[in-house]
């Protein structure tokens, strides 16, 4: 099932984001193959869904500053993850814990 059917089926609340983390690399340009060990964390992901935001006193949604499509930084840690049918494994942040967005 493509990633967006995916995202449909999953709509995060208030103001969480569901990102697709970017896969880690494996192979130096050389053709190595590296290690698991020897791999560097996946701190990039790309976001695939985003809640409506947080609400303010008067009650109005606050929109998020991400939106679908943008890469982000993200951090060592936190997050949860989130795994749907044919093990497409994705993770929901706070909107707060997403480091940067990246521009292309």
């Amino acid at each position: 099932m493509a990633t967006s059917a995916l995202a449909k089926r999953l709509i995060p609340l208030l103001d969480r984001v569901l990102i697709k983390k970017a896969e880690a690399v494996t192979k130096t340009k050389g053709g190595i193959v590296l290690p698991e060990k020897a791999q560097d964390k996946v701190l990039q992901g790309t976001v695939i869904a985003v809640g409506p935001g947080q609400r303010n006193k008067k009650g109005d949604h606050v929109p998020l500053a991400v939106k679908v499509g943008d890469t982000v930084l993200l951090p060592e840690y936190g997050g949860t993850k989130v795994e749907l049918e044919g093990g497409t494994e994705f993770h929901l942040f706070r909107e707060a814990d997403i480091l940067a967005k990246v521009e292309t």
